[in-house]
């Protein structure tokens, strides 16, 4: 096989795992809206805020020392030297869960019934708070976060890939991260598991019937409210695994929140209200923004990966404005 084309396949394999990482932050954004109608501003905070608390359980930082030390004269802050990945993670799905309650005991239960733009701006003044309490409790320096993943260039597949090419075509192999391998991975397994637990459990049955109709589920007894925690919850988490996937590639800094903007081509891709056109849209964005760069890119300057999803989700609103799976909203006018 030529270079050329074994390039191109490299340029394809990476767009795919990176699709699946933006799939990743999308899910949230779905989970929620399909249950509540809310479209969560606060989705790639939340991946910083539980990134930023994952990476203080595995130092063992004191939260919001710079404030207590600040009030008491005092110099704390670490309460030790850390614990293992398997328990930091733990305790940081627990936070995210009590998070999830106090979202819905503090702010939902008092915007029951408002229009949809209320809940909007609610969502913007809940990721303006959640970064700020982030800065308090952790810091605003860059964190590095490690779960014991590799990282890295695959020296294996390098050397397969480099058998393909034609002899003298000084092809030197794919290169893949094996980081972007183990998080495609786990994206793949977390989407999994998510489409069993909406199928296959009770709990999944209420949040399919929910999203399908509010009234109706509450005449068979199902509670809302309890509905929402627990999206908010899965929403957490998963938010959890984008911010460990996105933190251990680029580290742990506040501009991780901004992953939520690349998501928003996706669900116009893919549709607001689908967990499948989620994935799927994410892969056509990851694999559509690296070739564009590769072929086009050179052509026009480069740095095309900054404009082009947005571009396209532009003429996909232009002509399916409810992206690829979204439900048809018919209005009687």
């Amino acid at each position: 096989m030529s270079p050329d084309f074994l390039n191109t396949i490299e340029v394809i394999v990476n767009g795919l795992m990176t699709g699946v990482m933006y799939s990743l932050v999308a899910l949230g954004f779905v989970l929620i809206f399909k249950a509540s109608g809310i479209f969560n501003y606060a989705q790639g905070v939340m991946a910083l805020f539980a990134a930023l608390t994952l990476v203080g359980f595995q130092t063992g930082q004191v939260p919001f020392a710079h404030l207590i030390n600040a009030v008491f004269g005092s110099d704390y802050h670490h309460w030790s030297s850390g614990i293992n990945n398997f328990a930091a993670i733990v305790l940081t799905v627990l936070v995210m869960i009590v998070f999830a309650y106090l979202v819905e005991r503090l702010v939902l239960r008092h915007l029951i019934n408002q229009p949809p733009i209320i809940l909007f701006m609610a969502t913007i003044g809940l990721a303006f708070f959640l970064e700020g309490l982030g800065d308090l409790m952790w810091g605003a320096d860059i964190k590095v976060l490690d779960i014991g993943l590799p990282s890295g260039g695959s020296l294996w597949w390098e050397e397969v890939t480099r058998a393909w090419a034609a002899d003298n075509s000084r092809y030197f192999g794919m290169y893949i991260d094996v980081l972007d391998v183990w998080a495609s991975g786990i994206a793949v397994a977390l989407v999994a598991a998510l489409t069993l637990f909406s199928q296959y459990t009770r709990t999944g049955r209420a949040l399919r019937a929910v999203a399908d109709d509010h009234q109706a589920a509450l005449t068979v007894g199902i509670s809302l409210r309890v509905i929402w925690v627990i999206v908010w919850s899965i929403a957490g988490m998963v938010a959890l695994v984008a911010g460990i996937m996105w933190g251990a590639k680029s580290g742990v800094q506040f501009s991780l929140s901004l992953i939520a903007l690349k998501a928003l081509p996706v669900l116009i891709l893919g549709g607001f209200t689908s967990i499948p056109g989620a994935i799927i849209g994410g892969l056509i964005i990851g694999v559509g923004e690296k070739l564009f760069e590769f072929t086009i890119g050179p052509l026009i300057g480069g740095a095309t990966e900054n404009w082009f999803a947005y571009v396209l989700a532009l003429i996909f609103l232009m002509f399916r404005p409810q992206g690829l799976f979204g439900e048809r909203i018919i209005e009687r006018v």
